[in-house]
């Protein structure tokens, strides 16, 4: 168009020169100099400006990612197939008994997702047609009965509300019922991320006990799993999956999955058709530090690193320290005068909590204004709580100042979205609980022993 324009300039300049008339140019050739010399006006991509500081990612999953952890997968290409790396990988592979709670247990590592592992854990232990007995209290329950019953599983669910756990007594009527013993397995998710719950797997494990039933234990532990406390050999789980981008703290990419020696055994009579998800190639290749098909180099070198912090810590410590930030969120709902979706104590979760705002609200409203405004990014209410809740994620690589940036931004996007929050009443709430019960960093009690 510009070309076309200068084009046009030339002729009615070199009309002009020829009749001398250089003291005024037509009011034509005035407005086409105008359009050609003005900016065309443009619209920004949306999402595309970069504001100042940083993202405050405060979802129950991607997490932040310890400093330590992006250095280490910063890695050029390497070659598996190189003698270095069977026992790098055989270091992996023993390191991730550390989150799971196990000595006993077999890990394995997928390139994957948690619905990967999901599915693993099933496709496994478990053949077309076999009973299996799991509950609903959320969306990630919902999609879990999905793939079972589109693998071909008989299943029975227990229908709970959205905001309670695993029902231990509808279990154990359940498995009563049960005489001939035909239920293959009881499917729990462990830390439902819709609803803010945690179910209570030692005491389903005391339920399978207390009726006397063989079937196997599996656990969707994706967003509980070096978070929380899990003891994989004390409960007796037989497969227990997590994944990468939870409290592992690392990018998604990897399914880490825990067999018992019982899932193993079942696993040699389970029919269900498997390829990339069979147990059996790993456990074919892993014992000399080989692998099936290509690994994610870059985010086994962040597992390492991430495991090795956790290690520092002590997972005792870990859950303490979840526990502690959980406890102020909690506070903090509880100065906004608000509620938690969960409503019993024993089923809190501490990986993330999950805010119901009063009747008459949009919960939407109050996550969008938070990421246009302050550039917190928070959970959206999901399935049958759309609009009703929003989500604040407390896992993985997170410490209380980080906590508190998502309170302040939580806290102002519910005042924006018109709740009747008073402004400081819940960041006031958690601050003061968390200086009461955060101790002094290890290797840093000098500076204070000094005041």
């Amino acid at each position: 168009m510009l070309s076309a324009v200068r084009a046009r300039l030339q002729g009615r300049l070199l009309m002009a020169s020829m009749t001398r008339s250089f003291s005024s140019l037509p009011a034509e050739v005035e407005e086409v100099i105008s359009a050609a010399s003005s900016p065309a006006p443009s619209v920004r991509p949306a999402f595309s400006h970069t504001p100042a500081g940083r993202n405050h990612l405060f979802v129950p999953g991607p997490v932040n990612i310890h400093e330590n952890v992006l250095r280490a997968m910063q890695v050029p290409g390497q070659n598996h197939r190189d003698p270095w790396f069977a026992d790098f990988y055989k270091k992996c592979l023993q390191d991730l008994k550390l989150i799971f709670g196990t000595k006993e247990g077999t890990t394995i590592i997928f390139p994957g997702t948690g619905t990967g592992g999901w599915e693993s854990a099933l496709t496994n232990t478990l053949s077309p047609g076999d009973k299996v007995v799991t509950f609903r209290y959320g969306l990630f329950s919902h999609l879990w009965i999905d793939m079972m019953q589109r693998l071909g599983l008989d299943v029975t669910v227990i229908e709970g509300r959205w905001g309670d756990g695993a029902y231990e007594d509808r279990l154990a009527e359940v498995l009563r019922a049960d005489t001939e013993k035909k239920i293959k397995a009881v499917c729990v998710v462990h830390n439902e991320t819709t609803t803010g719950v945690t179910s209570d797997i030692p005491e389903v494990r005391k339920t399978l006990d207390a009726a006397n039933h063989p079937a196997l234990l599996l656990v969707d532990g994706v967003s509980s799993i070096g978070a929380l406390d899990f003891q994989f050999d004390r409960w007796r789980v037989d497969v227990a999956v997590t994944g990468s981008q939870k409290a592992l703290s690392i990018p998604t990419g990897l399914a880490m999955v825990c067999a018992s020696d019982k899932a193993l055994q079942a696993m040699k009579t389970a029919t269900s058709r498997r390829v990339y998800y069979d147990f059996a190639d790993m456990l074919r290749t892993n014992p000399t530090g080989n692998v099936p098909y290509t690994p994610i180099l870059p985010l086994l070198y962040g597992m390492e690193a991430s495991l090795k912090l956790l290690a520092e810590e002590g997972m005792p410590n870990v859950a303490a320290r979840h526990h502690r930030l959980a406890e102020g969120c909690r506070r903090a709902v509880e100065g906004w005068g608000l509620q938690t979706l969960c409503r019993d104590p024993r089923w809190k979760s501490d990986s993330l909590t999950v805010i119901e705002v009063p009747a008459g609200f949009d919960s939407q409203k109050v996550v969008d204004v938070a990421y246009a405004k302050y550039n917190l990014s928070l959970g959206i209410g999901l399935a049958d709580v759309k609009g009703k809740v929003f989500r604040i994620g407390h896992l993985g690589n997170m410490d209380e100042l980080m906590l508190s940036s998502a309170l302040c931004g939580a806290e102002m996007a519910l005042v924006d979205a018109g709740v009747p929050v008073v402004p400081g009443s819940g960041v006031s709430r958690a601050i003061e609980y968390w200086q009461q019960t955060s101790k002094v960093i290890p290797t840093r009690e000098s500076l204070v022993q000094q005041q």
